[in-house]
């Protein structure tokens, strides 16, 4: 069994999924979006950075799977994307936990089959996926995504290796 934690980084809410898969079957175990507020970027990233190391303590995640930074119109929204990820990735290998990047298209992909589906459409398949009762947060459900396309992507990885 692997337990992979997913993440949507943000630099005011963070999604955060974790499962475990097993061969094919997937299990849903925990999800949550970190919200950080509006407060000092510094002390935003400082949050991400030590929620998710709590987390990472908590669940003991095998592998991290993140989600690539969205290039957006607005440059500085992308630079902060950028940097919500960056403490995020920085709280997994202080972890000595390995990560994965996966673009948003490849995960929505991965979830609906079409790396165009909007946020709705994920959140309804990872609830479908996960056999949740109800549909996670945008954020969380995200990350839900990124975890179950890891875990896609690895089973993937370890055929082909076992045919080597």
């Amino acid at each position: 069994m692997t337990r992979i934690l997913g993440i949507d980084p943000g630099s005011v809410k963070t999604g955060v999924g974790i499962i475990d898969c097993q061969t094919q079957k997937l299990v849903h175990v925990h999800h949550v979006t970190l919200k950080v507020g509006r407060g000092e970027f510094s002390d935003r990233l400082k949050q991400i950075f030590e929620q998710l190391t709590d987390l990472i303590h908590e669940y003991q995640p095998d592998e991290v799977a993140i989600e690539d930074v969205f290039v957006a119109h607005n440059a500085q929204s992308a630079l902060k994307l950028g940097q919500a990820r960056g403490a995020a990735i920085c709280a997994a290998v202080a972890m000595n936990k390995p990560v994965s990047d996966y673009a948003p298209r490849a995960v929505k992909q991965a979830i609906v089959g079409r790396g165009s589906a909007d946020k709705t459409q994920m959140q309804h398949m990872v609830r479908v996926l996960m056999g949740l009762s109800e549909s996670p947060s945008e954020d969380a459900a995200d990350a839900l995504g990124v975890a179950i396309c890891h875990a896609h992507h690895r089973e993937t990885r370890i055929r082909l290796e076992r045919h080597r």
